[in-house]
């Protein structure tokens, strides 16, 4: 495992990471989450991700409870937790009842929200915090001191973004440098081998103009890049779960589909998984800090990380026919 700065701090982030999105509580209990993190951990992942909305909280709640099993030093891993969506019904919010709870980065929500995080996870600070999206609502110099205070009350170390436009992401870093708060240090967007027009065009003046870092998400698509997906949705994976159906139309692209199987003769050559291949592709970018992965069960964890033994094997020839197959797929 290899370490990278975290954009232009001095934050060394293992190259893959592990997140908790869909697994924790609905899959994967604090038992099981405890044995995952040790084996990471072993591996040299040092980043574990998280966010408010995953599982209602409760995913904040498996993470600390495995982390307290674990008794690591608290040196040794970086944890993050994203805010936006809050924990109130949207019953509530419809009816006006949690007007300062729910899709809003106001001040009053984030300096609740990261209290509520801590509380959650067991932790007396939390390394990186992130705007999971941007509010149009909110003045973004409300949210930038917002989240600048945390970092100054010691709650947080490092604060970004998530899913924000190149413009938005500039404007924050802008206000943040005229009144010397903390600046937004890193951006966290999807980015795999059929989304890639943001990472790669959108914010290709970010990395040298104010030195974003990225941390990427669903390298694997969903599990497209799986290659489990070929010939349907399997009744036991994510693409089934009914709160994943927003997923099925990409999940059901015959198109992508046999890009796919065309990507695991290429992982064949190189010995490997089409999933190490799309997981080390996305790493192979020297602008992603670190790559976050999923997983609901030991083996898929362990294959995951096989990724960083191909990431060196993606030499120019091997990096021009995955592009000639995946390019034309690519938003």
């Amino acid at each position: 495992m290899q370490y990278r700065r975290l954009g232009r701090s001095g934050l060394q982030v293992s190259e893959l990471s592990l997140g908790s999105w869909v697994t924790y509580h609905n899959q994967v209990d604090a038992g099981a989450a405890t044995e995952m993190l040790a084996v990471a951990m072993d591996a040299g992942v040092n980043f574990f991700d998280n966010a408010e909305a995953y599982a209602g909280g409760q995913s904040e709640v498996v993470m600390g409870q495995a982390f307290k099993a674990l008794k690591w030093p608290r040196l040794n891993y970086i944890v993050s937790t994203k805010f936006f969506w809050g924990l109130s019904p949207r019953s509530d919010a419809r009816e006006g009842k949690a007007v300062n709870r729910r899709d809003t980065l106001n001040r009053k929500y984030l300096m609740q929200a990261i209290d509520g995080s801590l509380a959650r996870m067991g932790l007396d600070f939390i390394d990186l915090v992130y705007c999971h999206r941007p509010d149009p609502h909110t003045p973004v110099e409300e949210t930038v001191r917002a989240m600048s205070d945390m970092i100054t009350q010691g709650k947080a170390l490092y604060w970004g973004t998530s899913e924000w436009s190149a413009a938005e992401i500039r404007a924050a870093w802008d206000i943040a440098d005229k009144h010397h708060l903390h600046k937004p240090v890193m951006e966290q967007p999807q980015y795999h081998l059929f989304h890639r027009q943001r990472v790669e065009q959108e914010y290709a003046r970010l990395y040298e103009d104010i030195g974003l870092g990225l941390t990427t998400w669903s390298p694997l698509a969903s599990g497209l890049l799986t290659g489990k997906y070929k010939n349907g949705i399997p009744p036991d994976s994510r693409g089934a779960m009914e709160s994943m159906g927003f997923l099925a139309s990409s999940l059901n692209d015959d198109a992508k589909r046999a890009a796919v199987t065309q990507l695991e003769g290429v992982a064949a050559e190189l010995g490997c998984s089409v999933a190490q291949l799309a997981i080390a592709w996305v790493a192979k970018n020297p602008h992603v800090s670190t790559v976050i992965t999923g997983a609901s069960k030991l083996s898929q964890l362990r294959s995951n990380l096989g990724a960083v033994d191909v990431i060196a094997k993606l030499a120019p020839e091997v990096m021009a026919k995955i592009d000639a197959i995946s390019t034309p797929l690519a938003q």
